[in-house]
Order: C-alpha cells, then structure tokens, then sequence
C-alpha cells in the first residue's frame, strides 16, 4: 500500500511517538478490507510502540480505530486515509501517541474545558483539498477531550450513508447525528460554533489593543505580503482575516508560482502563515470586517469595525479581502447549493460517480473541471455563454477527445430545478435560437470567475462598476492613508503571484505615506 517513500516519511514520523498506541481495525470480506489490513500492518512494522490487535466490530467496515492503549482515547477512519487524508493519518498516529500538537496553550485549553458529549462525523473524499484541515481538527480534539469522538468516512467507499443523510458536498460535519457544518473549517471555527462565548471574548481582546501603524484587512496571498513587507519596516503590523489563506484555500493545483513547479493551495497557505509568523505582526484569523470609518482628519486614525462588535484603529490601512466564487444568480441555486450545486470539483466530484452533471463556464477552471469529472462521473455537459470557450488549446484538444463530454456554447443557464433535497436538472435558453431547452442531470458545477468581496465598502471608498476597489499604481484609494491590493481591486490577471507583489507594493506605498506625514499629524494619529 506505500510506496518507498511514503515508506520512509512515515518511519521518520513515526520515531516520535511516545506511548504505545493500537491500530483496530472492522474489516469484512471485501477487497478494500484486505487493503486496509495490509496498510495497518505496514504501519505497524514500523515502529515497536503500534501494533495491529482485533477485537473491533464497528458499524464501518472497513474502519480502524487509532488508540492509545490502556485509555479510550482514540480516533477513528471509515476507509483508507490515503490521498489528501495521508497527513491526517500521521498527526492521528503521532498525536495519539502523545506527540504534543501545534497548537496554542489556550486552544488546547479550550478544547479540554468543553463540556457536554460530542460525536462528530465527517464525510470527505481522498481528492478534496478542503477536507484535511476538518478532519485534523476534529481528531485533535477528540485526542484532547475524551467526551469528543471523531469518525472521519470517506464518502465514496460509504456511499449508501451519503445517500441515506443527503451528503453531496464534502467536507460535510454531522454533530451528534444533526448536521453540523459544511467546507473547510479550522479548529477555532469549529470552537466558536461549539463555545458560543468564545466569540465575545475575542472581541474583548481586540477592543484592548492599541492602534497599528499598519492594519492588513485580509490574509491571502496580497495580505501576507503587505504584513510581511510592512513587518520588515519595524512598524507595529496588524492583519485581521476571515481566513488565512484565503482563496487560495481552495485550490488544488498551482504550478504557475515561479521557482516552485507545483505545489496546491492549502500548502501554500501554511507556509505564507508560517512566513507571517517570522515576524511581529498581530494575526487576528476569523475576523470579518463590516465597515470600514476613515479618518476624520488628514492624518487621523482609520477604523476597522468587525463582526463581532469590535473595532480596530490604524494610521494606514491595506484592504486585501480578495474575491469569491462568482454565483451564476438562477432560481434554484441557493436552494440547491450542497444539495447537488457545487463550486469545486476536486472537493465533491468523487460523491457524483456514476452521474450525470453539468459544469458552468468554459474558462480554463471550467474546462479543467469538465476534464476531470469526466473520469468520475457518466456524463459531462459543459455549458459556457460565450459563442466559443475560452479556456488554453492544450485543454479544449483534451475535453473535445473525451467520449462522455458534450459542450453547449452561446447557453444561458436560466434555473436549477430539484425535488426539494437535490438537483435533478437545469434550464438553458440557446442564446442562437433563443429557445430554452431542459438537462437531467444530478450535479453542477459553477465555474465562472470572481466576484471581488467589497460589500462591506460600499459608498466608503470608490469602487469600479464591477465592485473592485479603484487604486492606482502606487496601491493608493481614494482615501487618503487607505491603500489596496489583491483579487480585491482593479488590477488586471488575479493570479497568486500578482496579488503577492501588489501586497508588497501597498505596503511599502504605506510606509512611505507615514513618514511623509508631517510631525504634529503623527502626534495627532497616536493620541
């Protein structure tokens, strides 16, 4: 089941467990059961401190159990934990077998004072890139608490439990047998749903801090470059974020960063966090921003009102809240999101295997995305506006050699229709004949650009008709001191490496309109 080199990583890994931990599986006569007891035994054989023992008939089969022997302190897989889910295998291993996790004293802290019993259960495919962080966060905890369990199923080998609980969207999180959450969530999400004062309290902190010379609204890609580069001047440095990472969160394969030939998203997140934190700069992660007050006087205090009642104040701002999704805003879709429409195919394709579906744009996502459903499910149609698609010639001479691909061109999608649990089609009008016509189908998928995330901006700062921030070569706004970067503004190609290098910009534009302030309005600021 591992190749030498997984072989070899694991081993190393594996070198730090300290208390004896048992693998025990549920198996029964299928092939995948025989995997699994194969991959447990390899496991095992690399370390005196595991060992494979029976005596476990779980509902699940094939599953295992990781457990620290002599206590009930354990965490379980339905299915083999290979793909994306290797990473949660090992921190299970490790954490289990008393490795001490990295996190904060205060989270660990916070887990162990939860009270009540939880059960978490969390469908994810081995593709889903969004998964590993839920899964990881989930096992931690219930390493931490022993009132927590943890199940982590993979949907596609448990296909009848997704059916039967209407899962069509991965990660999704079941609580005690009611549905709990869906997509990427981190630890401190999972908490705040769980510790509902957990919220206030992060409110009181942030009303406690004085103000930033520089405060980043926004951790991705242009975020963390702003923080670092602004960090690097000596400046105190804030960056509040909904999530670090941001949209890149979401993404599988980059391989379009310059020097790295291929990394995916969630990595590249960790190591612009773990960038981040070489230097000294504040990072106040799940924090939504809701209005943004400008200074009242040249050389003032900006402020930055949150979500959850606090403010910050700062005497220069970097906006870089990045861009989402664009939705296609046909009836039927909100009703039916999760229910069958989706917006990443690598996340949820795997739950639509041996369906039928539909992907929405012929850009190089929706063409990419068509290519790879196309090996999962039975048929792909794939519906783009434009008279022609408009993605690279390498990947339409892909999608046009696919037998179970059709591509529909100058269509509207114009509704989502379902039974009122899941989709079952959708409405297109050709836009040649102007006739609407009706595809069956279980599944869709919406690739069709970005939408920049600048409501909470509005008649605040000057805005381009498509909702992006105006800026001009410098990073400025149309507020003085307010300066932009990123996805969010009005800046050609949102690609990851642009966005890092206007972040740069914003923030060196914004230290040199601090040390141009004239010295009684820096005194002003810091009063």
């Amino acid at each position: 089941m591992l190749d030498a080199n997984l072989t070899q990583q694991l081993q190393a890994y594996m070198s730090r467990i300290t208390l004896p931990v048992e693998l025990v599986p549920s198996l029964d006569d299928s092939a995948k059961s025989a995997e699994l007891r194969e991959l447990l035994n390899e496991i095992a054989a690399l370390s005196d401190k595991v060992t494979v023992v029976s005596g476990d008939k779980n509902e699940r089969a094939p599953s295992f159990l990781i457990r620290r022997a002599g206590t009930d302190i354990g965490v379980r897989f339905a299915g083999i934990p290979l793909g994306h889910e290797f990473t949660s295998l090992v921190l299970a291993l490790l954490q289990v077998g008393g490795h001490p996790p990295k996190i904060s004293d205060e989270l660990i802290q916070q887990v162990r004072e939860l009270e009540g019993d939880f059960l978490f259960e969390t469908y994810f495919s081995l593709t889903c890139q969004n998964c590993p962080d839920v899964v990881q966060a989930l096992n931690l905890m219930s390493v931490l608490n022993p009132r927590i369990r943890h199940v982590a199923i993979d949907g596609a080998l448990f296909q009848g439990e997704v059916n039967e609980r209407k899962v069509m969207a991965v990660p999704s999180i079941f609580l005690n047998g009611e549905p709990f959450g869906q997509g990427r969530m981190e630890l401190e999400q999972i908490l705040a749903k769980i510790d509902t004062a957990a919220s206030a309290r992060a409110a009181e902190k942030i009303k406690a801090k004085e103000p930033f010379d520089v405060l980043v609204v926004g951790g991705g890609p242009a975020g963390a470059a702003a923080a670092i580069y602004a960090a690097r001047k000596g400046i105190r440095t804030g960056i509040a974020a909904e999530r670090f990472g941001g949209q890149v969160l979401d993404t599988m394969a980059i391989e379009n960063f310059i020097s790295v030939p291929h990394t995916e998203g969630p990595k590249l997140a960790a190591h612009l966090e773990s960038h981040v934190k070489d230097y000294d700069v504040d990072i106040m992660n799940l924090q939504r921003a809701e209005k943004l007050i400008p200074a009242l006087t040249p050389g003032g205090l900006h402020e930055v009102r949150l979500e959850n009642g606090a403010s910050l104040k700062a005497r220069s701002v970097i906006l870089s809240t990045g861009a989402r999704w664009r939705q296609m805003n046909v009836p039927g879709e909100d009703e039916y999101r999760n229910k069958g429409v989706a917006y990443c195919p690598h996340c949820d394709g795997p739950l639509f295997k041996g369906k039928r579906v539909a992907v929405i744009g012929g850009g190089n996502s929706g063409v990419e995305a068509a290519i790879d459903l196309a090996g999962i499910v039975t048929h792909v149609t794939l519906i783009e506006f434009d008279g022609q698609l408009r993605a690279d010639a390498v990947l339409q001479r892909k999608l046009f050699s696919l037998p179970n691909v059709r591509v529909l061109t100058s269509a509207l999608t114009t509704e989502v229709h379902g039974d009122g649990e899941k989709v079952t089609g959708l409405t297109y009008k050709d836009r040649n004949s102007d006739q609407s016509q009706l595809v069956e189908l279980e599944g869709i998928f919406v690739q069709i650009g970005l939408v920049p995330n600048t409501e909470w901006l509005k008649d605040t700062i000057a805005l381009s008709p498509r909702g992006e921030i105006e800026i001009d070569q410098r990073g400025h706004t149309s507020i003085e001191g307010v300066f932009a970067a990123g996805d969010v503004t009005t800046v050609p190609y949102k690609q990851i490496i642009v966005a890092m290098g206007e972040g740069s910009k914003a923030a060196l534009s914004a230290f040199d309109y601090m040390i141009r302030l004239a010295p009684e309005e820096s005194e002003a600021k810091a009063a």
